[in-house]
């Protein structure tokens, strides 16, 4: 295994994880930036008014998204087994 194989691997991973967490991560920004501009609006400072709603919203994240995350989990694991016989032969 060389060091390219490495990093394409790293790179590889980088990647998923950032396709895997932004559906969750995006939600929770947009729902926070608008219970943010709700609270200085009214100026209410409550900390459950910001917390309930991001719950809720990353739940529904969740239950929308998380089918396609798991099977983006799964297709890259299993390619990832699969090029191991690759790995340790010395191959590309």
């Amino acid at each position: 295994m060389t060091d390219t194989t490495v990093i394409s691997i790293a790179t590889q991973t980088m990647i998923v994880a950032l396709k895997l967490s932004a559906p969750i991560l995006v939600t929770s920004l947009v729902i926070g930036f608008a219970i943010s501009v709700v609270q200085s609006m009214t100026q209410i400072q409550e900390f459950t008014l910001a917390f309930v709603p991001k719950l809720l919203g990353v739940g529904v994240a969740l239950l929308l998204c998380g089918n396609w995350m798991l099977h983006t989990m799964v297709n890259f694991t299993v390619e990832l087994f699969e090029a191991i016989p690759t790995f340790l032969a010395g191959g590309p």
